[in-house]
């Protein structure tokens, strides 16, 4: 026995017999509690003992009798594995007919001639042992009716006695023999009927079980259904089971009758008790078999009836009660239970203790979970007498009690929906009557990990990339890690695979990653994942095996194979064919037929050497192109069609060419094209012109007459005939240019810039081809006003059709125009019609060419200007009209003057000193006025003013207020700036936006103040003056703002003499505190003037 332990060795390695170790083991343990015994242990030695010799004859068997090969092993242990071999080592084959038993013979249903052989073997192998026995070999010889027959016939003169020929035999049973039979199975165990039959032809095994249902999912068939196997019977698998076999000259039958006996099973085993002094207890020990087993009771190891004797115990069947323990009841009892197939044995101790509670959970455990799952508390515990549980939350917590938690036997605590708030400590408190210990453990609650954007399904084409998302939310104390699996398996080890935070990407994507992909994030305290499926999807594969059936002269049936879809469905095939003969290399288009179709009627055209190829199309795009078909050359025939597109166009007045569109090569339809081309005169009685040419596109038909109509029509003919009789076209032999000129020109002027001009049409016959249309061409040849002459610059409107009228747009007033007209015709224009002479009448005149300003004085300026640059007519008078500007921008009294067209100066007198004034000034003809343009100009002040300005100006206490001013505007500017750009209006855009044409305000009357300044349009009198250069020159229609709007913009200031010099700004952006300047020079004066 080994040492500290209660194995036993039995070591025959180093010599010894088994034999001398066989028998029956027992194992007994014992201390001072008591004593332990354990089951009976049966060894026995292991034997694979040789075959008894026995002598063996010859098997000689007529063809078509049964046949039985007994094998009879020796007896071993355990017993052997029983299997038929040849002398090659080969086995035999088995089937319905041959089969092996179950006792290891070999049975024959019926023997054929294939079946005669001298090295039947039988072995049996011993697995223990690892051993293999050889029966001697057994030989078998099967006589053939026919070979049995001609050896009587040798050898016996009497020819009326023969074998009988092999007869077919309706079934018998060769095992097991009779009509019944019994079999005992143990519960637990497998189950094995058996029945092999004889008879001609080879019958066949049925089993049923009487009065009832073979059990399902435990019943399997072996050996060609002979065997019937049930594995893990019970008592109610007991029953007459019945094999039938069957063939087609009857049946037989064998029923087996099957009783399901049972070693002894536990219903209820012995377990251990622990007691203290004076508590009471119970040990049951309750057994099941068939037969119904014994139940016997040990108490350490010795029958209960001779053990010494407590009165504390009683033994009533089964159980044994104990009534008022003590210490000394402590024992170990053993239940034993046995029927003739076996026995149990198990022990139970009574332990008789007296001890206070012990708590064998560690101090302070931390137990984490998520939440809204179950939380389980451990308080293992240990104590006689049993002590109670109790259990409390925090420091000063009451005793938990209430549906929300559940108190297990063993003293755990189970919250089912654990919360955040119950993350806390929580106290187990064991006590009994011997004393109270307590426990603290501590839960945390976590957040669950979350994955809150999940991968999509995804469909990609092959060689494209794609991305899983996998965006997880956890508890921040838990620290996740992310996983992705492909079809639940790793991911391919492959670098196109890039795992990213959150993500997975697959670049380059192949038809392998096709698949289910699997976002997996676990903690240490739990695992979410979420699935999305990858198609790859790609062109199809092309198609195959290409085949042409049912070959006819105008058709022929194709047929193919699809390839692979590649996950997208094929929507339609494209059926191309190539031409051989004609075309080699050129793949044309011949139909297409939707995607379920495999095959389609071609319509063929003859003296075509067709070969087909297939394509197929899905939502991605066209698979390549299939392996071509086979090529089937059609038979010649006349043309069934002629040339289109047949024209008769001439190229000179004396000619006509013909030209047609050639067929193409599988349009001939046999060798030898050519076309048959035929003309004749329109209208006249004349016979057709035929001439045959060759495999040509244009003919020209000489010396006809100038664009006449003519009959045309081309034929195709080939070698063997001509096409249909073809459709007649009508073409025109050569234009030339038309013979006269359109008359009776009139001319109708509408206004001074439009006229509509008319013209008889020339007679048909003289236009010699197609009319297109008429020209008109028309020039300026002087200005009535100027007298001026100038390079005449022709333009020309064309009419298209047979139209005798036309306006002519764009004209200047006041002019001379002249014109002519032409008619035009494929080949050209005709002659031109006598000049036609016109005038327009007059017109409004442009503005002035420019408007200058010069010569300030203290109450006058002078203004000069230039005519305008098209008077479009005779000037009769100029118009000005002027009105003042005050500090506040708002517009006084509007003033206007008429003007000799003969002047181009004036002096304005009797102005106010120092004050900005606005000029609109615009010239008149007869018809009206025309557009004006805008200036404005300062008077200057006085001179005691000046005087005044330069003493105060040099005064310190002046200098340091105008420092204080100049700070003061530049905090005004910034604010102005900041509103304006948050979108405010400043002052003088709201005044401008508030008020109409001040023509439409005059002066107020009640207080004689000004009306406002307008931002109106210019050829309104109060528009905005216009920004100038330097010299005060205003160009024709430049208008712009006043300079009131651009105060900041001006760097004005005196010369000597008095007079203004003004510089404008070209910006066209107002300053941000432009509302608030003055008009007026910046001098000191003038500064504080603004602020009084």
């Amino acid at each position: 026995m080994k040492p500290n332990s209660g194995t036993l060795v039995i070591n025959i390695m180093n010599g010894g017999k088994a034999e001398a170790y066989e028998g029956v083991y027992q194992c007994t343990a014992r201390n001072e509690r008591g004593a332990a015994i354990s089951n009976n242990i049966v060894i026995r030695p292991s034997r694979s003992p040789l075959w008894t010799k026995e002598k063996l004859e010859p098997n000689q068997v007529r063809e078509g009798d049964s046949l039985v090969l007994h094998c009879r092993p020796p007896v071993g242990l355990p017993p052997p594995i029983i299997f038929w071999m040849d002398n090659a080592f080969q086995r035999l084959p088995q089937s319905e007919r041959v089969s092996q038993g179950l006792n290891g013979d070999l049975y024959f249903s019926n023997v054929q001639p294939e079946d005669t052989r001298e090295d039947y073997i039988c072995y049996a192998r011993f697995n223990h042992t690892q051993t293999i026995q050889q029966k001697q070999p057994i030989s078998v010889k099967v006589f053939s009716m026919d070979s049995l027959n001609d050896t009587i016939a040798a050898n016996l003169s009497d020819t009326d006695i023969y074998a009988k020929p092999v007869t077919e035999r309706q079934p018998i049973l060769l095992t097991p023999t009779g009509s019944t039979s019994t079999k005992v199975e143990l519960r637990g165990n497998v189950l094995l009927l058996e029945c092999i039959a004889a008879g001609l032809p080879t019958p066949v095994i049925h089993w049923i079980k009487e009065g009832g249902e073979l059990p399902a999912n435990r019943t399997f068939f072996e050996n060609f259904k002979k065997t019937l196997k049930i594995i893990d019977v019970s008592e109610a698998d007991s029953g007459n089971y019945k094999c039938i076999a069957r063939n087609i000259l009857g049946s037989a039958h064998h029923v087996i009758s099957v009783t399901v006996k049972a070693a002894p099973y536990w219903i209820t085993a012995p377990r251990n008790l622990v007691l203290s002094p004076g508590e009471d207890g119970t040990l049951i020990c309750r057994a099941n078999g068939n037969p119904k087993p014994n139940i016997s009771w040990l108490a350490n190891g010795v029958p209960i009836a001779i053990a010494p004797e407590d009165p504390s115990r009683k033994v009533d069947g089964d159980t044994i009660i104990f009534s008022h323990v003590q210490e000394r009841s402590s024992a170990v009892y053993q239940c034993n239970a046995s029927n003739e197939y076996g026995y149990l044995l198990a022990n139970a101790f009574v332990n008789v203790l007296a001890e206070p509670p012990r708590i064998l959970t560690p101090a302070n455990k931390l137990y984490q979970v998520i939440a809204d799952s179950p939380a389980l508390l451990d308080c293992a515990y240990f104590g006689s007498p049993k002590p109670e549980i109790e259990w409390f939350k925090g420091v000063k917590g009451s005793i938990l009690r209430g549906s929300e938690y559940v108190f297990h036997d063993n003293g755990t605590l189970e919250i089912p929906v654990a919360q955040k708030d119950s993350t806390g400590t929580y106290t187990c408190v064991a006590r009994n009557e011997l004393g109270k210990i307590q426990n603290e453990v501590q839960l945390e609650v976590k957040d669950p990990t979350m994955i809150i954007k999940q991968p999509e399904y995804k469909v990609i084409q092959r060689y494209g990339q794609v991305s899983f998302e996998c965006i997880i939310k956890h508890d921040s104390t838990l620290l996740p890690t992310v996983i992705w699996l492909k079809d639940n398996d790793e991911l391919p080890d492959d670098e196109r695979f890039l795992v990213g935070k959150d993500n997975l990407t697959i670049m380059n994507v192949t038809d392998k990653d096709d698949g289910t992909y699997t976002c997996i994030v676990n903690t240490t305290l739990d695992s979410v994942s979420a699935s999305a499926v990858l198609t790859v999807v790609a062109r199809p594969n092309p198609p195959f095996d290409l085949e042409l059936t049912g070959q006819l002269e105008r058709s022929v049936e194709l047929s193919w194979i699809p390839g692979d879809e590649n996950n997208s469905p094929i929507t339609n095939f494209v059926i191309e064919y190539e031409d051989g003969l004609h075309e080699p290399g050129v793949w044309n288009y011949q139909t297409e037929v939707p995607g379920t179709q495999t095959t389609v009627q071609l319509k063929l055209s003859p003296y075509v050497n067709y070969s087909f190829r297939v394509i197929a199309v899905n939502e991605i795009g066209r698979s390549q192109p299939s392996e071509p078909s086979e090529q089937y050359l059609t038979k010649s025939a006349n043309p069934d069609e002629n040339p289109s597109n047949v024209q008769g166009i001439g190229s000179e007045p004396d000619n006509l060419v013909i030209t047609w569109e050639s067929l193409k090569g599988f349009q001939s339809n046999g060798p030898g094209l050519q076309y048959k081309v035929s003309w004749r005169q329109k209208d006249v009685d004349d016979e057709w012109t035929s001439v045959i040419v060759a495999n040509v596109s244009k003919y020209i038909v000489s010396g006809t007459p100038t664009f006449v109509p003519y009959e045309i029509k081309v034929q195709a003919l080939n070698d063997l005939g001509y096409a249909p009789e073809p459709s007649e076209v009508i073409g025109h032999s050569g234009e030339d240019l038309p013979m006269v000129a359109p008359g009776n020109v009139q001319v109708h002027v509408i206004n001074s810039t439009l006229a509509k001009v008319h013209w008889d049409p020339v007679p048909l016959k003289t236009v010699r081809g197609h009319l297109q249309g008429y020209k008109v061409y028309y020039w300026k040849v002087q200005s009535l006003s100027r007298r001026s002459r100038r390079h005449v610059e022709k333009k020309i409107l064309t009419f298209r059709g047979n139209k005798t009228f036309g306006m002519l747009p764009g004209l200047e007033p006041y002019s001379s125009y002249k014109l002519n007209v032409r008619v035009v015709n494929g080949k050209g224009e005709g002659p031109a019609s006598p000049d036609k002479v016109f005038k327009t009448p007059e017109g409004v005149p442009s503005s002035p060419s420019f408007l200058k300003i010069t010569n300030p004085t203290l109450d006058s300026l002078t203004l000069e200007w230039g005519s305008p640059t098209h008077p479009n007519g005779v000037l009769t008078s100029y118009i000005l009209k002027f009105q003042p500007i005050n500090n506040t921008h708002e517009l006084g009294p509007l003033v206007e003057i008429r003007i000799p067209a003969n002047e181009s100066s004036l002096i304005l007198k009797n102005l106010n000193y120092s004050t900005r004034y606005k000029f609109y000034f615009n010239a008149q003809t007869s018809v009206g006025s025309g557009n004006q343009i805008t200036e404005e100009a300062v008077t200057i002040m006085d001179e005691a003013m000046a005087s005044r300005q330069v003493d105060i100006a040099t005064q310190g206490w002046f200098i340091g207020l105008m420092c204080a001013v100049a700070l003061l505007i530049l905090i005004l500017l910034i604010v102005c700036f900041i509103r304006r750009n948050k979108g405010g209006k400043y002052p003088v855009k709201e005044k401008e936006d508030a008020h109409a044409d001040p023509e439409i305000q005059p002066m107020k009357e009640d207080d004689g103040t000004f009306g406002e300044y307008s931002d109106a349009e210019d050829h309104k009198p109060l528009k905005k003056g216009s920004r100038t250069p330097s010299d005060r020159t205003v160009k024709k229609e430049d208008s712009d703002d006043s300079l009131v709007d651009y105060g900041e913009g001006v760097n004005g200031q005196f010369n000597e003499d008095g007079s203004f010099i003004g510089q404008y700004s070209g910006k066209k952006e107002k300053e941000p505190a432009e509302g608030n300047e003055s008009s007026e020079a910046p001098s000191p004066v003038n500064a504080m003037n603004s602020f009084v």
